[in-house]
C-alpha cells in the first residue's frame, strides 16, 4: 500500500451555524499547527485551503456542511498535543486525547470535536522522514 503525502484535496469548504464560534476553534488549533488565518469577511473565514461559511454566503447555497472529518498534518508530537489543548481551551470537546494510535507504527493523534461536531484530528505520522510525495507502508 502506497500513501501520499502532500496535497490530495485543494480546498474544503464547511457551512457552519456559528461562525464566531467556528473561528475562535479553527484559530486556535490551525494557530497551534502554525496555519493563519488567510482572510475573512462578515460571512467567512478562510486558513489555506479551508474556507469556513455561514449558511447565508454566497457560497453555501443556505445550506449547513454535514457531519465530516478532517484531518490535520502535525509536524510534531508536540504540535498535536498543543492543538489538543488549544482546542479544548477553544471550545472544542474531548473525542480522543493525543496518543499512539494503531493505523501504522508511528502515527500520533489527537482528536476533538469542532463546535459543529465535526471530527477534527491533528496527526503527526512518526518519527521517520518520509519523502513529501510519497511513504510506503507494507500492511
Amino acid at each position: 500500500m502506497q500513501l501520499h503525502r502532500g496535497r490530495l484535496i485543494d480546498h474544503v469548504q464547511l457551512v457552519v451555524a456559528d461562525l464566531a464560534a467556528a473561528k475562535r476553534f479553527y484559530t486556535a488549533v490551525l494557530g497551534a499547527l502554525e496555519i493563519p488565518v488567510g482572510g475573512e469577511a462578515p460571512t467567512h473565514v478562510w486558513f489555506d485551503e479551508l474556507f469556513i461559511s455561514t449558511r447565508d454566503s454566497r457560497e453555501a447555497a443556505g445550506q449547513l456542511t454535514g457531519r465530516v472529518h478532517l484531518g490535520f498534518q502535525a509536524t510534531s508530537r508536540d504540535a498535536v498535543d498543543r492543538f489538543y489543548a488549544a482546542g479544548l481551551e477553544a471550545g472544542g470537546r474531548d473525542n480522543g486525547q493525543p496518543g499512539e494510535r494503531p493505523y501504522h507504527p508511528g502515527y500520533y493523534a489527537a482528536f476533538l470535536l469542532d463546535p459543529e461536531g465535526n471530527n477534527v484530528e491533528a496527526v503527526h505520522h512518526g518519527p521517520a522522514k518520509a519523502s513529501a510525495r510519497s511513504i510506503v507502508i507494507d500492511f
